[in-house]
């Protein structure tokens, strides 16, 4: 590169040329470059303290150096200003505010400025290569590219992809497979990020939409748009879900996604390294999905909690090992397919837990309602199993019953009215002896027995109330799918969730009930503020 800055004209052109080619960049960026690096350089020659230009002609190659002075009444820097005195030596008519352009003869790079020019010109390159490949690849992000292995280091692929570098992190590599350099790869670009040291092309072929892209290549209707794949779930080198739908009802979006003689399925299959895929039809309907992504077990019911956003699912009691797959594989990628929580219940699970409801409401109407055991019945029967819905139901609904009659549903739901009285009564006394200030029962939505919990929380004044999040306060439990009163399923893997997470409230009233709490954060500081301006105009009369 010291030969490129004392080149002839011809020669710098050329090298100009060969850098832009080989980088892939626009020539007018290393010309930019070439004149930064002689413009320093010729600073470090005439004074740093001097403004001091260069400037390339990219058509002829002729180089021109020239130092810039303002024309100033009163001189601060002599080396970027000039008297009006002086100005009129170097240009005639010279007027204060004008800038005038002294040209200076060409320099002589010894071979330290050589190396510095030559830095600078790569560091220049360096950049704008790396602003061209982040350009090239940020709008690529979910689109499968094919890359040669260069190294792996530390368990990661580098992966050569012509223009520019990318990585396969461990987790998102296919476990157990060998990849050595030089192998060919595909994979999907997971995300582009600029960082200081270069754009970073995050690369994964164990991510599930690596497996979406590979049959959109495969399924021409895919591609097409007829057939669309509306879930998809892996367990990377095992085994791995889709649900699809047809838009073309002439069209079987499963029969489309195998192929002849599994043609189709088996191509994707291979480049997932023998990973199995189930192929099910997608239904808008959530009963109906989580059935076939339970798929090859067979499904006796299924019972969707929307409150806690969990479906319970009953199979035969010789189908549970086949629903719940080996080391819970099938039912946890029936969750991921189908984004809910799942429950397995084998039919005796399920009718033992009838049972035991079933006694339980029964015992709890007998005691609240001061009713018999076979009225107590006939409620859960009918499906009533709490108080709150015997109270608040249509009073017609409760007197159709058979047996009963208007007179009796009224009785019915003048006690139920007074047991759910006592609770709360019982719950006030609990919270008073919890120590919960009686400003926190003047918030919205929260109820007595909500006012227990925050207590048992340690949450007892609208301090304690403001200071937490939202998610800190209502959000849901998540929880891993598991199956009932079998110890060697899946654990039952779930967080925290919010204090109040048990009772239902949703986002919006969870930051309603903060916000109300912090009412009296601004309230104190408005006081202050006003005998501030009060003061501030007693001042300013005075």
């Amino acid at each position: 590169m010291a030969t490129a800055i004392s080149a002839n004209k011809a020669e710098l052109l050329a090298i100009a040329d060969a850098v832009a080619k080989e980088k892939l960049i626009d020539k007018g960026i290393v010309i930019e470059a070439m004149e930064d690096a002689i413009q320093r350089a010729a600073k470090n020659r005439y004074g740093v303290e001097n403004d001091i230009r260069a400037k390339l002609d990219p058509n002829t190659g002729d180089l021109r150096l020239w130092r810039i002075v303002e024309v100033v009444e009163a001189v601060d820097d002599y080396f970027k200003q000039v008297s009006v005195k002086d100005a009129q030596k170097l240009q005639k008519g010279a007027v204060v505010g004008d800038y005038i352009v002294d040209p200076l003869p060409p320099i002589e790079f010894g071979r330290i400025q050589a190396q510095a020019s030559k830095q600078i010109i790569f560091q220049k390159v360096r950049d704008a290569e790396r602003e061209r490949q982040y350009e090239e690849f940020k709008d690529r992000v979910n689109e499968i590219i094919t890359g040669v292995v260069k190294r792996v280091e530390f368990g990661h692929i580098v992966v050569d992809l012509g223009r520019a570098e990318g990585v396969i992190r461990r987790d998102q590599q296919i476990p157990r497979e060998v990849v050595r350099v030089g192998d060919r790869v595909r994979s999907i670009i997971l995300n582009v990020r600029r960082e200081n040291r270069g754009p970073q092309i995050f690369l994964s072929r164990a991510h599930p939409e690596f497996m979406k892209k590979l049959f959109a290549q495969e399924v021409p209707e895919i591609y097409d748009g007829i057939i669309e794949i509306k879930a998809a779930a892996r367990d990377p080198g095992s085994r791995a879900k889709i649900g699809v739908i047809s838009h073309d009802s002439s069209i079987d979006p499963v029969g489309a996604c195998v192929g002849m003689k599994g043609s189709r399925v088996q191509a994707v299959v291979q480049e997932m390294q023998g990973e199995k895929i189930d192929i099910i039809p997608w239904s808008p309907d959530t009963a109906t999905f989580v059935v076939n992504a339970l798929q090859p077990a067979n499904v006796s019911r299924v019972v969707i909690d929307e409150e806690d956003d969990r479906i319970e699912v009953v199979v035969p009691d010789d189908q549970l090992s086949l629903a719940i797959g080996r080391r819970g594989q099938n039912v946890r990628l029936a969750s991921q397919l189908t984004a809910k929580a799942i429950d397995i219940l084998t039919e005796t699970d399920a009718s033992e837990k009838r049972q035991q409801e079933f006694v339980a409401n029964s015992e709890m109407f007998q005691n609240e309602l001061d009713v018999d055991e076979t009225l107590a019945q006939l409620l859960v029967a009918e499906g009533f199993s709490a108080l709150e819905e015997v109270a608040y139901v249509e009073l017609d609904e409760l007197a159709g019953i058979e047996g009963f009659d208007e007179e009796l549903a009224q009785e019915l739901q003048s006690r139920a009215a007074e047991a759910l009285e006592r609770r709360e009564e019982a719950n006030r006394e609990e919270r008073r002896a919890l120590g919960v200030s009686d400003d926190l029962a003047t918030m919205p939505y929260l109820t007595e027995a909500m006012l227990v919990t925050l207590g048992k929380a340690g949450i007892k004044t609208l301090d304690d109330l403001a200071d937490l999040a939202t998610d800190e306060l209502v959000q849901k439990r998540r929880s891993e799918p598991r199956r009932r009163g079998n110890d060697s399923a899946p654990s039952r893997n779930e967080d925290k969730g919010g204090v109040l997470a048990e009772y239902g409230l949703s986002d919006e009233q969870g930051n309603e009930i903060i916000m109300a709490a912090r009412a009296h954060w601004f309230a104190d500081e408005e006081p202050a503020a006003d005998a501030g301006g009060e003061d501030a105009i007693a001042d300013s009369e005075q």
